[in-house]
């Protein structure tokens, strides 16, 4: 489900230049996904170490009902927080959902529990009205960002890209959800090959993280309504984005193959061998490895080293294809004037049931994007 400019995370076309305001209310629908509370503690319990004497700010969520709010506010005095800040754009709404209606939005500050029942009382909470609707890029939610430590939050999906400028451009610690293809957005991507945004610890693009969505929200596939008539939508591939270290970063990858050049054949457009899984990465083999993004879940930086995406324009293929035929799964034909910019595949005879490309009389494969990897080996 990659995404390509002018399309949202969902594949629709169109959306990317609405999306670049907050303030068309109905494009804002599609991109209120409420994380549920079991998530968010399942993964946040890998970084206590990192929130001591440090000030939360959850600048995307619902202050009065979000299950950011909920986690960090019930456990303030358990992870060591001196503050604990929550905005939302356009919202005073009590609900869960904001109607996202308001032109000023309210942001809320909570420094503990002052009267001993280790509960995050109304009276234990700032209430403040913001001048504006609460947009992350506003120069008030911009100033509070400012005197935050550390950043968590489920940011919009359509607004990844911008989100993720603002808080390198600050300089801020981060935990944050997004769709696990972002990694290959070429604003994106170079932070992961330099090791300054790496993925959390769970729910790796897995499809296994279920958000609570609106009842009025568009139908669409991977939904599900609970005994209690409230609606929720499956992202196969969300997963958690972060500069906090943890302990998984550094577990090694145990592997068992050695290279075979019937599991392991090389590109024919980059200088590379393909690897189908992180299973099958040969230990023997000392040059370049392209596998799937879904890798970065795995990756230890002390074990591997990444080299780059094959996926144009980050990465530098070695062949440019010339005009070409397409063969679809069920034998449709037609002509092409670029294969796609993942890696390339030569065979020996067409694939059945796949698509395929013909370049005079051979036959190839085009791959999802890949990411380009070699081993660290120790020098004495």
């Amino acid at each position: 489900m990659a995404e390509q400019e002018g399309t949202d995370e969902w594949g629709n076309t169109g959306m990317a230049s609405k999306r670049q305001s907050l303030g068309d209310a109905k494009v804002a629908k599609l991109d209120e996904f409420y994380t549920q509370l079991s998530d968010i503690e399942k993964e946040l319990r890998h970084y206590k170490k990192h929130f001591k004497g440090k000030v939360v700010y959850l600048n995307c969520d619902d202050p009065r009902e979000s299950n950011f709010f909920h986690y960090f506010s019930y456990n303030f005095e358990r992870l060591g927080l001196k503050k604990l800040i929550a905005a939302c754009y356009k919202s005073q709404d009590m609900d869960l959902f904001s109607r996202v209606d308001s032109e000023r939005a309210i942001y809320l500050e909570y420094t503990g529990d002052k009267d001993g029942d280790r509960i995050p009382g109304r009276n234990e909470i700032e209430v403040t009205f913001l001048n504006s609707d609460g947009d992350f890029r506003s120069q008030e939610s911009i100033a509070l960002l400012q005197e935050a430590d550390i950043v968590v939050t489920n940011p919009p999906f359509s607004l990844f890209r911008q989100y993720v400028a603002q808080l390198m451009e600050y300089d801020k610690k981060f935990l944050i959800i997004g769709n696990m293809n972002a990694v290959a957005y070429k604003e994106i991507w170079p932070y992961i090959q330099q090791n300054r945004i790496w993925l959390g610890v769970t729910r790796v693009g897995t499809g296994q993280m279920w958000f609570r969505i609106k009842d009025d929200a568009p139908v669409r596939k991977g939904q599900r309504v609970n005994e209690n008539g409230e609606r929720y939508q499956t992202i196969g591939s969300s997963a958690w984005f972060t500069n906090l270290d943890h302990l998984k970063r550094h577990e090694e990858l145990t592997l068992y193959r050695t290279y075979d050049p019937e599991i392991h054949p090389f590109y024919d457009n980059y200088d590379g061998i393909e690897v189908g899984k992180s299973a099958d990465i040969p230990v023997d083999w000392d040059g370049i490895m392209g596998v799937p993004i879904t890798f970065l879940g795995k990756y230890n930086p002390d074990q591997f080293e990444i080299v780059g995406i094959a996926k144009a324009p980050l990465g530098e293929p070695s062949k440019v294809y010339p005009k070409q035929t397409q063969v679809g799964a069920a034998g449709t034909r037609s002509i092409v004037t670029k294969l796609n910019d993942g890696p390339a595949l030569k065979l020996s005879a067409p694939p059945a049931n796949k698509t395929y490309y013909e370049i005079d009389d051979e036959y190839y494969v085009q791959l999802y994007a890949r990411v380009l990897i070699r081993h660290k080996r120790v020098t004495a």
